[in-house]
């Protein structure tokens, strides 16, 4: 069980909805978030104040109705002023991306940026995301785990959570969407929460990927099944006893409906998951509104189909998550 000092679980009770459930809004993209935006936007438009608008619309559209919000200092420090006041606020500390010209998907950090400073901007958590194959070589993911382990020790000092977002692949291959990748991914996500769950690197809450690729699941595939029903729900179940920590899946640019059904399917695993850190699932289908339309369009849209993707996803939560405190001591 994990152990957690008082000032920790202040913060993390602040991201958490009653029932000790978290039930957060992500929108901490950057790049992905500009080109999109960018590709419907006119020409010379000012991409910079059109993405930070565009947060700004999504927050005080949907943190109502969510426990916390995810952002980044880059563009989100005016939306984390928008958030409702019951709203915790997650911000995060990576760079976004990764240098594809070199080898291993090297993690970096936001220059300007440490844990005390995001305290100070009023965060609840340090958000870290970490591109990890633990199959790749010891000089990579020796430095991966060092890295990791800096970010936990700044978190320790400053008593602020620490939420790892891992996200796995595999170097030989690079094709993450392809049935080859995902009868290799049970094992790669597995194994990765294995080896950050170890004290050392003072995780609070982990942000995982599900274990399987649903749309090679029976029954939820697209005409080419890897993994029956019952193998996809052993690995659920062997995801979750994986680890003492709290941990939250995140969305993976999934559609509302395919996430939310695939909680269904990790608690009918047994899976005993902590909450959801959802992003594009809830919200991208608000960006061509508000690229071609405007700001005005794409909060209606958010005051429509937002609201009831994400009290859709709430009410799922209530049927299916269970309360990190079960996995928390003090």
């Amino acid at each position: 069980m994990k152990h957690i000092s008082e000032e920790k679980l202040k913060h993390l009770k602040a991201l958490s909805d009653d029932n000790n459930v978290i039930s957060a809004l992500a929108i901490d993209q950057r790049g992905s978030l500009r080109r999109m935006i960018a590709a419907d936007a006119e020409e010379g438009a000012d991409i910079q104040a059109l993405v930070e608008q565009f947060k700004v619309a999504v927050s005080e559209e949907l943190t109502p109705y969510a426990s916390s919000i995810l952002l980044d200092p880059e563009y989100g420090l005016p939306a984390a002023k928008q958030r409702d006041e019951k709203a915790g606020l997650l911000l995060s500390y990576e760079k976004t991306g990764y240098d594809a010209t070199e080898p291993g998907r090297l993690p970096d950090l936001i220059a300007d940026e440490s844990a005390k400073r995001i305290k100070e901007q009023g965060g609840n958590a340090v958000k870290f995301l970490l591109y990890f194959d633990i199959d790749e070589g010891d000089e990579i993911n020796d430095a991966k785990k060092a890295f990791v382990e800096r970010i936990g020790a700044e978190c320790e000092a400053e008593g602020i959570p620490f939420f790892m977002e891992i996200v796995t692949y595999d170097a030989k291959l690079n094709e993450e969407k392809s049935a080859e990748y995902a009868k290799l991914k049970p094992r790669k996500v597995i194994d990765a929460m294995k080896l950050f769950s170890e004290d050392r690197y003072n995780i609070d809450v982990l942000k995982m990927e599900v274990p399987v690729n649903m749309n090679y699941v029976e029954g939820f595939d697209n005409g080419e099944v890897v993994y029956t029903q019952e193998e996809a729900k052993a690995f659920f179940k062997e995801q979750s006893e994986a680890t003492d920590l709290p941990f939250i899946f995140l969305s993976a640019g999934v559609s509302a409906e395919l996430f939310q059904e695939t909680l269904k399917f990790a608690k009918e695993a047994g899976s005993e998951f902590n909450g959801v850190l959802c992003g594009r699932a809830t919200w991208k289908d608000a960006i061509p509104e508000f690229a071609e339309k405007g700001e005005e369009a794409a909060r209606a849209w958010l005051k429509g189909q937002g609201k009831e993707n994400i009290q859709a996803l709430n009410a799922v939560l209530e049927e299916t998550a269970t309360p990190w405190t079960n996995r928390i001591g003090k």
